[in-house]
C-alpha cells in the first residue's frame, strides 16, 4: 500500500491512503488520523489500510478524491529520529579522491551515520529557505526506510522485518559550513538544515522484484533547474543494505516505530577508458548531490566548474518503476531566501502577529575554496 499525509493546519496533519498510480486518495480518519498512529499498532492498524487500500485500487472506494502531491507533508511531519548512512561507498571515495584524502579501511566495514533533526520535516514541494547562498546549498537524492520497534543488538536479518515502509528524500546540505563543523569532531548541526521527503511511503511490497533483500533496484532522477543530472541506479552500488545500516543503530540501543533511516547519497561507479596518463573516467549515470560532481571535476580536470545551488533554482527528485510510472511522487522543490519564504505554521500559530523583532542578516562564511566542496563523506 502507499500512504501520504494531508495538510490540514496541524503538525502532524491527515493519513491518506493513495491509489498504486498515485491518481486518487481517500482520507483514512476512520482506521487512524496519523502515520504514527500506524507505525505505533502497526499489527492491527495496517490490515485495515491494506483493506481500504485494495478498495481504492479496485475503483471501489466510496469517498475517493483526485490525489495532489502538492497538498502533502512529509508522510511522517516529525518523527522519533531521523539518522542517514553512507551506504554508497562509492561517493565516499569519490570526495576523499578529489581532495587526496584516502578512504579509511574500517568504512567498507562499519557504515558512516549521523543523526539529524527529525522535528521539522519538509514536505516534497516545500521549499529549500537558506539565509544565506554562500553556503553551498546543495542537494542530496536517497532513499529511505521507515521502521517498526527494533530491539537493541538485532541482526541485519531481523532489521529488514523491521522495515514498515519506504520512500525518497532530498538530504539538504549547506557545504560551505561542513568542514568547521566537522573540524570541531562533534558531527553536523548548522550545516544539515530540514530534510524534505517524497509526497508518497509505500509497503516494501510495493515495489515488487525491485525490492532485493533491503536495496531498491531502481533508478533515481535527480533534475536540477529542468535539466536531468542524475539517472543513478539505487541498488547495485549499496555497499550497505537497510539491513545492516539499521542493525548498526541498534547495536546499543533499541530503535522504535517511527526511526527514518537514509541510504546517502545515491551514487554509481564511473568507468574508466585508457590506460596510464590516457586514463579517464566518467560517470554516464550522472550525479545525485552537486558536491559529487564537483569532487568528479577535481578529479577529470583538476578544478570545480560547477556552483552550489542559487535562489530561484529547483530540484526534482522521483523514482520510476520499470513500468515507468512513478512509484513515490516526485520531490519538487525550489530555493528561496529566507524573506521570500513562507513558515510553515501549526494550527496552533495561525493568525499569530509577528513578534517585531528583525531577522539576523547574512552569515558571514569563510571557507577554502577546496576544502569546502568535499568535506562530505
Amino acid at each position: 500500500m502507499k500512504l501520504a499525509t494531508y495538510k490540514d493546519g496541524s503538525r502532524d496533519g491527515q493519513l491518506v491512503v493513495v491509489s498504486r498510480d498515485l491518481q486518487t486518495a481517500h482520507y483514512a480518519t476512520h482506521i487512524a488520523n496519523r502515520l504514527q498512529q500506524v507505525l505505533d499498532d502497526w499489527n492491527y492498524l495496517s490490515p485495515q489500510l491494506q483493506d481500504l487500500s485494495d478498495a481504492l485500487n479496485s475503483h471501489k472506494a466510496r469517498h475517493a478524491f483526485p490525489f495532489d502531491s502538492a497538498q502533502c507533508m512529509a508522510p511522517l511531519p516529525r518523527a522519533y529520529q531521523w539518522v542517514d548512512g553512507s551506504a554508497y561507498l562509492n561517493h565516499v571515495e569519490l570526495v576523499r579522491k578529489a581532495r587526496g584524502a584516502e578512504v579509511p579501511e574500517s568504512f567498507y566495514t562499519d557504515p558512516l551515520m549521523y543523526q539529524g533533526g527529525s522535528d521539522d520535516f519538509m514536505g516534497p514541494c516545500d521549499p529549500i529557505v537558506a539565509v544565506n547562498e554562500d553556503m553551498g546549498i546543495d542537494f542530496e537524492a536517497e532513499v529511505a526506510v521507515v521502521t517498526g520497534d527494533l530491539p537493541m543488538g538485532c541482526t541485519a536479518e531481523r532489521a529488514l522485518d523491521g522495515i514498515r515502509l519506504v520512500m525518497l528524500a532530498n538530504d539538504v546540505s549547506l557545504r560551505n559550513l561542513i568542514p568547521a563543523e566537522l573540524a570541531k569532531g562533534f558531527g553536523f548541526v548548522q550545516s544539515k538544515p530540514a530534510t524534505a521527503f517524497s509526497p508518497v511511503a509505500v509497503t516494501p511490497d510495493e515495489l515488487g522484484e525491485a525490492w532485493i533483500k533491503g536495496r531498491v533496484h531502481l533508478p533515481l532522477q535527480s533534475t536540477w533547474n529542468g535539466r536531468k543530472v542524475g539517472m543513478c541506479e539505487a541498488g547495485p552500488d549499496m555497499s550497505f543494505h537497510f539491513g545492516q545500516l539499521i542493525a548498526h543503530l541498534c547495536k546499543t540501543r533499541n530503535v522504535r516505530a517511527g526511526s527514518v533511516i537514509g541510504s546517502g547519497t545515491v551514487s554509481n561507479i564511473g568507468v574508466t577508458k585508457g590506460t596510464g596518463d590516457k586514463a579517464r573516467t566518467d560517470w554516464p549515470k550522472g550525479y545525485s548531490c552537486i558536491a559529487e560532481k564537483r569532487a568528479m571535476e577535481m578529479i577529470q580536470d583538476g578544478a570545480t566548474t560547477t556552483e552550489f545551488m542559487r535562489f530561484g533554482d529547483t530540484i526534482r527528485i522521483e523514482m520510476k518503476g520499470r513500468d515507468g510510472a512513478s512509484v513515490f511522487g516526485a520531490i519538487e522543490q525550489e530555493v528561496l531566501p529566507m524573506a521570500q519564504a513562507v513558515p510553515r505554521r501549526s494550527i496552533n500559530e495561525r493568525g499569530a502577529q509577528a513578534s517585531g523583532t528583525e531577522a539576523a542578516g547574512p552569515m558571514d562564511v569563510k571557507t577554502s575554496s577546496q576544502d569546502t566542496d568535499l568535506a562530505q563523506d
